[in-house]
């Protein structure tokens, strides 16, 4: 049976936007191993495990930057891989990305890399030479490299970080459009409800989405803001403590984000970099009307005053102004907005389409039986 091993730097992630994908591998015969930082007992790990997966524990700081830990984590890589023998290794997120590229090259193990965002590590960080470097070198070794939006895929052949012979442009991870679909509210009424889902974390614009919510409070009554997610920087947590606003409500984290989506109007992504917004497509697909920053990987998503609005990135009185315009919209308009963001999605970015691709290109990897084989 031919093996495939999976490098991602959390839990979460790797279940609710790769599991389909890890039981087609299974379905078509193929023996599926994973790395995550988690441990066995972890809800998510459990859950991949019944779908047939085999659950390895890597010790991976997703943020850290201390290079004695990333050499650790690069030996633990290279262990991996020569124990498991993988004849595929598939890779998320920059970590996995270009640690385990490096290690799995020094045994001859074909990888596909999937760049999943930038980040500010390759656009405004002081390690920005350091990170194109190594996924220069990366880049060069792994067979082929995805991008979830043609924004980062230009990024990377601009700067000749990657050549074009490799690369495959996806619809973002897509989304399950059998799992996620429109459902009724369970209560109806006249307040019109936001939700902001995301780590909470000044990248993911988080403070513009609370300085437009304290600043249209002052101005409508009928208005509630929602915030889902895990505190990713203390600093909010000590925000939301604070918080006395009963029309600002932080709702925590979530087992299962349709409830949430369910309940509310508009959902909102005001981050400052996307690789394509898993948030914006599981929420279009169940029918709501978006607003979001104006930036790869969510204005793909959303067209401009169909199914949702754009607004400049990091600036607030854009944002407030967007928001302003979807409170005064007829409940006719929000409707229209939300059928036409469930089209969207099912056209341009089902599931099926990015593991179809996935499929075609691993087949045609491991098939041929030659891990060494140039492309």
């Amino acid at each position: 049976m031919k093996k495939v091993l999976i490098l991602a730097n959390n839990s979460i992630g790797l279940y609710n936007f790769r599991i389909e994908l890890i039981k087609e591998l299974i379905k078509q015969q193929y023996e599926v191993y994973f790395s995550l930082p988690e441990q066995v007992d972890d809800e998510k790990v459990q859950l991949i495990i019944k779908a047939g997966a085999k659950h390895i524990q890597t010790h991976i700081n997703r943020r850290g930057i201390n290079p004695f830990e990333d050499w650790k984590l690069i030996k633990e890589y290279k262990k991996i891989i020569t124990e498991v023998n993988p004849d595929l290794l598939l890779t998320y997120t920059i970590k996995p990305n270009i640690y385990g590229t490096y290690a799995a090259n020094t045994i001859n193990v074909p990888v596909i890399m999937n760049i999943t965002g930038i980040g500010t590590s390759l656009t405004n960080s002081k390690l920005k030479k350091i990170v194109i470097n190594l996924y220069k070198y990366a880049c060069k070794k792994a067979k082929y490299v995805f991008f979830q939006n043609k924004s980062n895929y230009t990024l990377f052949i601009s700067k000749k970080i990657v050549s074009h012979d490799k690369t495959v442009i996806l619809p973002g991870s897509g989304v399950n459009t059998n799992k996620f679909i429109p459902v009724t509210k369970t209560k109806e009424d006249e307040k019109i409800r936001f939700l902001f889902i995301g780590r909470l974390m000044k990248e993911k614009g988080i403070e513009e989405f609370l300085d437009a919510a304290n600043a249209l409070l002052n101005r409508y009554e009928n208005i509630e803001f929602q915030i889902l997610g895990p505190f990713e920087e203390e600093k909010y947590k000590e925000i939301m403590l604070k918080n006395k606003n009963k029309q600002i409500r932080y709702l925590g984290t979530s087992n299962d984000v349709r409830t949430e989506i369910r309940e509310v109007d508009c959902i909102v992504n005001p981050s400052y970099h996307e690789g394509m917004s898993n948030v914006l497509l599981e929420a279009a697909a169940m029918g709501k009307p978006l607003i979001a920053s104006d930036i790869p990987g969510c204005k793909e998503i959303v067209e401009d005053g169909l199914n949702g609005y754009l607004f400049e990135v990091k600036l607030t009185s854009s944002l407030e102004e967007r928001l302003i315009k979807f409170i005064e919209l007829e409940i006719e308009e929000k409707e229209i907005m939300g059928k036409r963001s469930r089209s969207k999605v099912e056209a341009e970015f089902d599931r099926s389409i990015v593991i179809d691709e996935y499929m075609k290109i691993i087949n045609n990897i491991v098939k041929k039986g030659d891990k060494n084989e140039l492309i």
